[in-house]
């Protein structure tokens, strides 16, 4: 009978207030994307307790955002698998100070606990607990971070796409849901951006001189929104809308931001087309548009390769006395990102928590020990399957 699991939580289990102490230091870091230095405390942070291991380090810098930084391990397996995270948050600086880690009960409450401090422990204590229990099932494991997944992941994002040809496959390491779910699927998101330009002219004197650029822009938008239900899963929302300056002249132009997200990346173009197509119609004669913008994160759709995924996590979870069950979300993550750039690719694989950016943002202490278990189990299945 294979020990695996059973060693895993037995090597986990008097770890775990050491874990909870370390997210505490994690949770103390004031690191908003757009606060460099405090993002590179946090990745400063993970590269001394890789180094303490001796884990293998490569920086990735980057002049604004947070470094990027690989720790790996070598093992005498086959797979190559890559555990990854972000070390920025969404809180201004000054909110980790307020508001330091607490428990209340089961809860463990701060800035970034499960956005995503929890998840990038897990998977430094799972890859650390392979590498003292079972470094034949892992061939190259890595602990990827990211610092600006909160943002446009203009870093992080270069960075994942050049390491992604050399691994076989990528956990996310976000939060379980609040009810244990991992993630199997991701939308993608574009946010585009249509620019009307009309003709000013005073508006009681001479109104037929002009061209209504907001009057043209509120005809796009109606069928902006109509796009809705064209495609199974696709959404689209005009979230920002600006034109005009003062009432008493004809508006020479406006502007809308729209929000869109599509479940399968073959949605992409025909969406974009309808976009454009929209905008290229005059529907006040002397006005035009212009689109801007355009797509930020691919989809991570729920295909074969991931679907296996999922089926051998739900094993490992059974082998660890649990079941998990997964879920599709419409949120974006860097799990959208590698699934891009054609790896398989599973979600949700830190603790479960939630509250996601709001004061009261939690994980679930009693889920640190048997989720970062099965992700360390997950990675050692994986490699017996190769």
């Amino acid at each position: 009978m294979d020990t695996l699991p059973s060693t895993l939580v037995d090597w986990l289990a008097p770890r775990q207030e050491r874990f909870i102490a370390e997210l505490a230091e994690l949770c103390a870091i004031e690191c908003p994307t757009s606060h460099k230095p405090g993002v590179d405390e946090a990745g400063a942070w993970v590269r001394r307790w890789a180094t303490a291991r001796g884990w293998e380090l490569t920086i990735y810098p980057d002049a604004w955002a947070g470094d990027g930084l690989v720790a790996t391990l070598r093992g005498t397996g086959r797979l190559r698998a890559m555990l990854v995270a972000h070390l920025d948050t969404v809180y201004p600086v000054g909110v980790a100070a307020e508001r330091p880690l607490r428990r209340e009960g089961d809860r463990l409450i701060g800035p970034g606990s499960a956005d995503n401090k929890s998840g990038l422990l897990a998977g430094l204590y799972a890859a650390e607990a392979l590498a003292a229990l079972a470094s034949d099932s892992f061939g190259v494991l890595s602990v990827v971070c990211g610092g600006d997944e909160e943002t446009d992941s203009r870093a992080s994002g270069a960075m994942l796409r050049s390491l992604a040809p050399a691994y076989d496959l990528a956990l996310v390491l976000e939060a379980a849901r609040e009810n244990g779910d991992i993630v199997s699927a991701r939308k993608g998101n574009g946010l585009f951006t249509l620019v009307v330009h009309g003709r000013a002219a005073h508006a009681g004197v001479e109104p037929e001189k002009g061209a209504n650029a907001v009057l043209a822009l509120a005809h796009k938008i109606v069928e902006l929104q109509a796009l809705n239900g064209r495609w199974p899963g696709v959404t689209v929302n005009v979230g920002v809308i600006s034109g005009g300056s003062v009432p008493n002249a004809v508006p020479d132009q406006a502007e809308a931001r729209v929000d869109v997200r599509v479940v399968r990346p073959e949605e992409m173009a025909p969406v974009e087309a309808a976009i454009r197509a929209i905008a290229a119609a005059e529907h006040v004669v002397g006005t035009r548009a212009e689109v801007r913008d355009g797509w930020g994160f691919p989809p991570m759709a729920r295909t074969p390769a991931i679907q296996q995924l999922v089926e051998l996590a739900r094993g490992c979870a059974r082998e660890l006395g649990f079941s998990v069950n997964d879920a599709a979300t419409g949120g974006v993550s860097y799990a959208n990102l590698l699934a891009g750039a054609g790896l398989p690719v599973l979600d949700g694989l830190g603790p479960v928590g939630g509250l996601d950016h709001s004061p009261r943002e939690y994980i679930d202490a009693t889920s640190i020990v048997p989720r970062t278990a099965l992700l360390a189990l997950l990675v050692a299945r994986a490699n017996a399957s190769q």
